[in-house]
């Protein structure tokens, strides 16, 4: 949760949160925190992804003149990254070979490869979550050659590190990240809507650009989303990850707890007396 100089439940979180928007696909399945959060509160949840994913064509990875059989270790930090590297080497009609090294940035993603090859017959190096984990497992392979294939918007950190440190390095932009078509939308009224990249904010101003906050809640994850609010003269209201709150809806929670804990409290034993 972010700092706050009101006390709990007052100014401008003196109202309820009762609507959340996710912007991010629903999950798959039932198995799911905000589930969770939207049952124990009584909170109305949607999701819509605010950004879609395009392809960059083979003919435009082409004119990039990145010759991915030059490298000798491929750098994932994303499932996207994963599914646009191997359509571009399916259209290339490339075969990696069997000694090319991979390094993924967590369990999640090093899984996913297996969509397209077979782990156990493939050098694979995983670091815990992010990019900072996957530094220290890349510091051990300094004489390889790494493609970091990646978004036209992407963070600054892994390029700046493999320079930093004097790695042979290219990176080639395979996708793009573009605001999604949220015309669907007939406004974004609700109390809280929770955003994951600085991309997911410029995608509410393409999409409503003359979105006036008024009371509701902004919710961010991660310090370069967090930024990119206050960026755009919003006010962040709740901030993930925090040690008492690594998660998103961990962070929503505290916050619900902090500013009308009380109210809430008052109100469930209403309700379990009159069904006593």
């Amino acid at each position: 949760m972010a700092e706050s100089t009101d006390k709990p439940g007052t100014g401008r979180h003196a109202k309820r949160i009762r609507s959340i928007l996710v912007t991010q696909p629903k999950p798959a399945n039932d198995v799911s925190p905000y589930f969770a959060i939207a049952e124990k509160y009584g909170i109305k949840v949607d999701f819509r992804e605010f950004i879609q994913v395009d392809p960059v064509s083979y003919k435009d990875f082409r004119k990039e003149k990145v010759n991915i059989l030059d490298h000798t270790a491929i750098i994932f930090t994303s499932r996207n990254a994963v599914d646009h590297f191997f359509r571009i080497c399916q259209e290339a009609k490339l075969e990696m070979p069997a000694e090319m090294k991979y390094f993924c940035i967590s369990e999640q993603t090093a899984n996913y490869l297996q969509k397209y090859i077979v782990l156990r017959k493939r050098k694979l190096f995983v670091g815990l979550r992010t990019a900072v984990d996957l530094f220290d497992v890349i510091k051990k392979h300094k004489n390889e050659k790494f493609l970091y294939p990646c978004s036209d918007i992407r963070k600054d950190d892994i390029p700046e590190f493999m320079r930093a440190n004097g790695f042979k390095f290219s990176e080639a932009v395979i996708y793009r990240t573009v605001a999604s078509d949220l015309s669907d939308l007939s406004d974004v009224k609700y109390d809280c809507i929770a955003f994951f990249s600085p991309s997911g904010i410029s995608s509410l101003f393409v999409n409503f650009p003359d979105f006036v906050q008024d009371g509701t809640r902004i919710a961010a994850f991660g310090p370069t989303t967090a930024k990119a609010v206050r960026d755009a003269g919003l006010e962040l209201d709740i901030e993930a990850p925090l040690p008492n709150a690594p998660s998103m809806t961990g962070a929503i929670e505290a916050y619900i707890r902090y500013h009308h804990g009380a109210e809430i409290a008052k109100e469930q034993a209403r309700n379990n007396k009159q069904k006593a």
